[in-house]
């Protein structure tokens, strides 16, 4: 650690708020607001309030709850902002902006956008994630995309829609000012109604933009690859607008067209109908270089590219763009020609730290591969190198995977990749026998097994692939950081996927609604559940984790079990008599970092949801208090009225904890 960094992490542990003077570029939240969904516009998910200390956490207590029961709230994905001196976030399907009291919980506003048949299509109703907030003219301004890809601006007092802002819809019900028409401005023939036709394709929103130097930065996200069984869809562009007129000012293509860089990776027209490559993760940003991070995933059809041959560009990338132009500054590529559903999960985490003696502004990014990928974030230069490796081929027909994928020599990989019979459950030699029993009907390899057609000449089951669907890193475990100490803390967990390819007419077969026109010749059938003996985890523990990260060395520094040992394992009859060390839940971890202590959400050993206190240096846990309820996707924590206030997402309610 730098000089610089010792003595703001001195300065934290006293429990003293500090200022950005103190800490320097990326410095998380400042005098006690939350202003972005991860804490600060790098994402860091940090707070400098102190407060809230190892020697009151058990003094913590119900402060208040909000019920969106009334919203038909239910995900429990959206992590509120705290800024202007009130909170504001997004409830339920229709996705309400809600202004909240952050003293008492009491709705102060609430907004609904009128309906429409292209809201009616959206997957991700619930999964808002947040809004976005900025002060225009010295005014709050609650920014939000929603399901049905509308761009709203809201006076943050009042709630009412933002005059001056955008331009009238014509559907009954919409405001006059206030809006803005996302659909307009990706170039495709749609009804503002029902949207873009679905032979067409289709696009939709899950997270908020972002709000950098007067621009609104817009992602958006499409159909899950996993439902599709046609190879047309339309590209997640990223779009600008003017943050006080709503006027466009750019669109990147994340689909390079002719003569753009990238073009030469789509090798055959796909890229003229192939679609996806949203962005459906949140963005971060550096406001102080003009220049956004964009996280994507992957193009049309997961599991399944034969009719895309090549790399295929922006897909499952980081793409730093320049804010004011929507120019592309750098990009890395962190999985080509992604079939695995590796699409980047979460929003890039912004640091800034000392490598071999040099000051660096670093971007990381967690992938559900388990790896950090970590670059200069103003050059897009690697922090440590980065290895392109041979990887196996695929045994699908028509499928031409790159025979090498990007594989960084630091930091390690945080949780397990690929699978080994020692990464198997060894309690007893009875359990780990069992467990290679049950494995031996799938195709195991390493990072980057391909899936198998159900058909395949190996006469197996299907092929398992891990981390899988929900290993490693995914949407409910953002990672979170100390801009003081320059350390990222991610929570993953173990999980490997083993999905079936077929003929893509028997899925298409499936499908109610299908986007695009061409059936696949193959498209992902489901899944073939591997199941450990016993109803016992299949693999060794522990089943989840918490990995702190120097990103100034790249080395791991501890790593504890995220909440407790399950009861279903402890008390299990084959391990009667047994010592069983903690385990972690199986859960990954909700996750706040302040000025003293790693705070995160995790569950006892019979699911009831508790609350963790950390120490950020060792690990150590220092309190443990049971939570009112189960906390999902994020966490927050602001200064309101001098009181430090932690928000847990506990599903269709927010539960704000407190010191008496």
């Amino acid at each position: 650690m730098t000089p610089h960094g010792r003595y703001a992490a001195a300065l934290a542990a006293a429990g003293i708020l500090l200022s950005p003077a103190v800490l320097g570029a990326q410095t998380g939240t400042e005098d006690g607001r939350w202003s972005y969904i991860g804490g600060d516009a790098a994402h860091t998910r940090y707070s400098p309030a102190g407060q809230i200390r190892a020697s009151n956490f058990a003094d913590l207590q119900e402060a208040w709850v909000w019920d969106g029961a009334s919203f038909d709230a239910a995900s429990g994905r959206s992590t509120p902002v705290y800024a202007g001196g009130r909170l504001y976030t997004v409830a339920g399907p229709r996705r309400h902006v809600v202004a909240i009291d952050p003293a008492t919980g009491e709705t102060l506003w609430s907004y609904r956008e009128p309906h429409t048949a292209r809201w009616e299509y959206s997957m991700r109703q619930d999964y808002g994630k947040g809004v976005a907030y900025a002060e225009i003219d010295g005014r709050g301004v609650v920014y939000i995309t929603t399901p049905a890809f509308f761009l709203h601006a809201l006076d943050a007092e009042t709630g009412r829609p933002l005059e001056g802002f955008g331009r009238a819809v014509p559907v009954d019900g919409f405001p006059e000012t206030g809006v803005v028409d996302l659909l307009a401005d990706l170039g495709h023939d749609y009804d503002v109604y029902d949207g873009v036709p679905l032979e067409v394709g289709y696009i939709t929103a899950s997270s908020p933009p972002i709000v950098v130097d007067g621009v609104v930065v817009v992602g958006n996200s499409a159909e899950q690859g996993y439902n599709q069984s046609r190879v047309e869809n339309i590209p997640g562009d990223i779009l600008g607008y003017d943050a006080r007129t709503g006027e466009f000012l750019w669109k990147f293509n994340v689909i390079p067209r002719p003569g753009e860089f990238g073009h030469e990776t789509w090798e055959n027209d796909a890229w003229q109908w192939t679609g996806d490559v949203s962005s459906w993760a949140p963005m971060a940003a550096d406001p102080e270089r003009g220049i956004v991070y964009i996280p994507t995933n992957g193009a049309t059809l997961d599991f399944y590219g034969g009719f895309r041959p090549g790399d295929n560009l922006f897909s499952t990338s980081l793409i730093a763009l320049d804010v004011r132009t929507g120019e592309r500054v750098w990009h890395y590529q962190l999985v080509h020609h992604d079939i695995w559903n590796y699409d980047t999960p979460t929003a890039p985490v912004l640091l800034d730290v000392t490598v071999d003696g040099r000051e660096v502004p670093a971007v990381v990014q967690a992938t559900k591969q388990a790896f950090a990928y970590a670059f200069d974030r103003e050059t897009g230069e690697p922090l440590w190198p980065i290895e392109e490796r041979p990887v196996p081929a695929s045994r699908v027909p028509g499928e031409r995977l790159s025979e090498t994928q990007p594989f960084p020599t630091r930091p390690a990989p945080f949780d397990m990749q690929g699978l080994t019979d020692d990464d198997l459950i060894d309690f007893t030699p009875e359990l780990r026998e069992r467990a290679l029993q049950l494995v031996e009907a799938f195709q195991t390899g390493p990072l980057f097994n391909p899936p198998l057609h159900r058909d395949n000449d190996l006469g197996k089951r299907a092929a398992l692939w891990c981390p899988g669907d929900v290993g490693g890193t995914n949407i409910d475990g953002p990672a979170a950081a100390d801009p003081a100490t320059g350390i990222l803390y991610v929570t993953s967990r173990k999980g490997c996927t083993a999905r079936i390819i077929v003929p893509g007419a028997e899925r298409d077969a499936r499908e109610d609604a299908p986007t695009g026109r061409t059936v696949a010749d193959f498209a992902v059938g489901g899944g073939a559940p591997v199941r450990g003996p016993d109803g016992l985890p299949l693999y060794r523990p522990p089943y989840s984790r918490i990995t702190a990260i120097d990103m100034n060395t790249g080395d791991h520094l501890w790593w504890v079990p995220v909440g407790e040992t399950p009861d279903r394992v402890t008390n299990h009859p084959d391990l009667e008599g047994m010592d069983i060390p903690n385990t972690g839940s199986g859960n990954v971890a909700p996750m706040t970092v302040t000025a003293t202590l790693l705070i995160y959400a995790g569950a006892a050993g019979d699911g009831s949801p508790r609350l963790y206190a950390i120490d950020k240096a060792t690990g150590e846990r220092l309190g443990a208090i049971d939570a009112p309820a189960a906390s999902r996707y994020g966490m927050m924590t602001y200064v309101h009225g001098g009181r430090q206030y932690v928000v847990l997402q506990t599903a269709r309610t927010l539960t704000a904890m407190a010191l008496p």
